[in-house]
């Protein structure tokens, strides 16, 4: 019995050791990716270095995609002047003129490319459900991954978090 206290004591140490280490661990990056806007402008994530970047896969023919854009376009005016940029990436099966007439109607106020050959859903791990979504710390790496819709009070807790 009197090896218990030092043993706890040791144990705690090292989780302390361990959830610190892991803390400090590079989060991983994400791909180096150059979308292309409906207008046909680029928008390369290296670009963006310095701001909270939130790429959301999505499509017209998905109904948590169509739901949570409101909530998306409301957060992007709440933060893109404290850093945060958003990049709407439509799926390789979802018609471009759908998309555009999607875009249009709602008056979408930040970019949104088409990820004609699949090639932005293969480099952020292969996506194939939709919503997925990206959140891309300042530093270039990913904070976190949401498949389906986001938890828009989260994401607004972890803006303020990371804006600050």
């Amino acid at each position: 019995m009197k090896f218990a206290k030092p043993l706890l004591i040791a144990v705690a140490v090292l989780a302390i050791a361990g959830a610190l280490i892991y803390a400090l661990m590079d989060k991983p990056g994400a791909p180096a990716a150059t979308f292309t806007t409906l207008t046909g402008k680029p928008v390369a994530l290296a670009d963006l270095r310095g701001k909270v970047v939130l790429v959301n896969f999505w499509a017209t023919s998905c109904p948590g995609c169509v739901k949570e854009m409101p909530d998306l376009v409301e957060t992007y005016k709440q933060y893109k002047d404290r850093g945060l940029e958003i990049i709407a990436v439509a799926m390789s099966y979802d018609p471009p003129n759908y998309v555009l007439n999607f875009v249009q109607t709602r008056q979408v106020p930040f970019p949104v490319a088409i990820d004609v050959k699949g090639e932005h859903a293969r480099a952020f791990g292969n996506v194939q459900v939709v919503p997925t979504t990206f959140i891309i710390g300042k530093d270039g790496g990913i904070l976190e991954q949401r498949l389906g819709e986001l938890d828009f009070v989260k994401l607004r807790a972890l803006l303020d978090k990371e804006l600050s």
